[in-house]
C-alpha cells in the first residue's frame, strides 16, 4: 500500500534524494540532484530544505556548505512515518507509446497518486526500446516522476519500469482487482464492472499504445484474469485514457474527493 505523509513546510523545497543517502545527521548530495539545487535552483548555504529518501521518510533540514560538485545538508531526525492511508495502490500497465506521450502519462499518473507504471512493449508499439538504451530511458523517467511528485506534494515516487511483451508482463500478478481498457468491449462498460465492488488493496489497469491491443494480446490478458471493460462511446487517445481510467479509480475508492 502506498504510504502519504505531511507536505513540508510552506516555502521549503522538497527533494527526492534518489542514489544520495543520509548518514549520520547530514546528507552529502552529488550528481544530478547537486546540479539541480546548485546550478539551476541557486541554493545558497543557510537555505531549509526538506529530503525524502527512497523509504518515503522525510528530514528536514539546511544546507551547510555548498562545493564545486557536492553540497552538504545538515538534517534532523526523519518524521516518523503515517500509517497505510487505506487507498488502493494502482498500477497501469502502459503499452508503450511515443516519447512525448509516456512522458506526460508519468507525469499525470505521479498527480493523481498513481503507485506504480510499467511499460509494455506491445505488438502495435511504434517506439522499440533498444535494449542499450532502457538505463537512459529509466533514468529519465525517473526525473519525470521525482519532479512531478515534488511539484504535487508527494512523498512516495511511483516506480517506473519497462517490459516486453505483455503476456509475460502480467504472468504471476496478484492484483485484487484487474482491469483491461479496450475499445473493443461493447458489453461491460467500467461503471457496471465497480458496481457493488468491495474497495481492494491493489488495482491493476491495462491500457493499449496508439494502435490499441492485438485479440492475441487482450486474450493473454483475460487469461490473467483481466476484465475487459470501455469507457463508454469515446475512443480515447492512449495518453488520455489511462489518465481518465486511473482518475474515475481515485474517485471511486482512492484520494479524490
Amino acid at each position: 500500500m502506498e504510504l502519504h505523509y505531511p507536505v513540508p513546510a510552506r516555502g521549503m523545497r522538497n527533494f527526492f534524494l534518489g542514489d544520495n543517502a543520509v548518514v549520520d545527521d547530514e546528507a552529502c548530495i552529488t550528481g544530478e540532484l547537486y546540479r539541480h539545487m546548485a546550478r539551476v535552483l541557486r541554493l545558497k548555504a543557510g537555505a531549509a530544505v526538506s529530503l525524502t529518501d527512497g523509504a518515503g521518510r522525510s528530514f528536514d533540514g539546511v544546507i551547510t556548505e555548498v562545493g564545486a560538485k557536492s553540497l552538504t545538508v545538515k538534517v534532523s531526525a526523519p518524521e516518523a512515518a503515517a500509517e497505510s492511508s487505506g487507498y488502493p495502490a494502482i498500477t497501469l500497465y502502459q503499452g508503450l507509446p511515443k516519447g512525448e506521450k509516456f512522458d506526460l502519462i508519468l507525469q499525470k499518473c505521479t498527480e493523481l497518486g498513481v503507485a506504480e507504471v510499467v511499460a509494455f512493449q506491445a505488438a502495435r508499439s511504434v517506439v522499440k526500446l533498444k535494449e542499450d538504451r532502457s538505463a537512459g530511458r529509466l533514468e529519465r523517467c525517473e526525473r519525470i516522476v521525482q519532479e512531478a511528485a515534488r511539484q504535487s506534494g508527494r512523498k512516495t515516487i511511483p516506480k517506473v519500469s519497462f517490459a516486453g511483451a505483455l503476456g509475460p508482463t502480467l504472468r504471476g500478478n496478484s492484483h485484487s482487482v484487474k482491469l483491461l481498457l479496450w475499445e473493443g468491449e461493447r458489453v461491460n462498460g467500467l461503471r457496471q464492472a465497480l458496481a457493488g465492488m468491495p474497495a481492494p488493496e491493489s488495482i491493476a489497469v491495462i491500457v493499449g499504445p496508439e494502435g490499441g491491443l492485438t485479440d492475441e494480446e487482450v486474450r493473454q490478458a483475460q487469461q490473467e484474469g483481466f476484465i475487459p471493460v470501455s469507457l463508454g462511446s469515446r475512443i480515447l487517445r492512449t495518453e488520455t485514457a489511462g489518465l481518465a481510467i486511473v482518475s474515475i479509480l481515485q474517485f471511486h475508492w482512492g484520494d479524490i474527493g
